[in-house]
């Protein structure tokens, strides 16, 4: 019987503590540190770009060239990277994909929305060339006129998280392949759109706090970069690996130089 009353208080002490933990998990942790659980760390090991642009399942399904959003041709060399959400819960890739095609998106400068590329959880279908302009940020601003537009799916059935991840992976090779920088990856909240109120749209809203970015946008970005980093090693290792076999043939060269002197002088060759 002694037992058990002494078991009560240490039952109780136990049972508090661990509410103290899960509430100061809760407190502590947020979106970005579930979805980062969910997903596993990046792997540190290089990865060859060609293998990283087959792992996006692109799909390849442009606008006519002439027509609604590429209706006027209006070059771009893609400084920066815009990160969308449709808000869209019946609308999949392949649903945006038909509607910019058949010019069902109405706005913008040219009178017709387009981007550069949807995601959803199992594939990437781009709409238009990322050296071409798109609408999708803020009419004539710098949002629309030097940045590649990425819209992540949010209909029902799609994995959302899985969908994060690849567009991840997407700006990831596309700062890989057009040189552009971590900071320039942006929220469609960056671009204030006039004659809006409030100018800044909450977009994508699912990666902001309060509809600003915050400690979730900043763990996206982050993953963006670790998957960059995995690219940039791989051409950090081809350097190394070239450097190695130039010093390689250097010194096979310099012994094979080395022994045909050493052959002329003793008579053997």
């Amino acid at each position: 019987m002694k037992r058990f009353f002494l078991l009560i208080p240490f039952t109780a002490v136990a049972g508090t503590l661990l509410f103290l933990t899960a509430c100061n998990t809760n407190q502590s942790g947020g979106k970005g540190q579930i979805w980062e659980r969910e997903l596993g760390a990046v792997a540190n090991e290089p990865l060859n770009p060609a293998d990283a642009q087959k792992e996006l399942n692109l799909k390849v399904d442009l606008i006519p060239e002439g027509k609604y959003g590429r209706r006027i041709f209006r070059e771009m060399t893609p400084q920066y990277i815009t990160i969308h959400s449709t808000q869209n819960p019946t609308g999949d890739a392949y649903a945006h994909a038909k509607a910019l095609n058949r010019g069902a998106l109405r706005g913008g400068v040219c009178g017709y929305l387009c981007w550069h590329f949807t995601v959803q959880d199992n594939a990437v279908i781009q709409h238009i060339p990322t050296s071409e302009r798109g609408e999708h940020a803020d009419f004539d601003g710098p949002g629309n006129r030097y940045s590649i537009g990425i819209e992540m799916c949010e209909h029902q059935g799609n994995n959302q998280v899985v969908t994060m991840e690849r567009t991840a992976k997407l700006a990831a090779t596309l700062m890989y392949h057009h040189k552009i920088p971590i900071e320039n990856v942006r929220a469609h909240y960056h671009w204030p759109r006039e004659g809006y109120d409030p100018p800044n749209k909450d977009c994508p809203h699912f990666l902001l706090e309060n509809g600003k970015p915050g400690d979730t946008w900043r763990w996206f970005v982050g993953r963006i970069n670790m998957h960059h980093a995995r690219l940039v090693r791989y051409d950090e290792a081809l350097r190394e690996q070239k450097i190695k076999e130039e010093e390689a043939k250097r010194r096979k060269q310099m012994v094979q130089r080395v022994w045909s002197i050493v052959s002329d002088w003793v008579g053997l060759s």
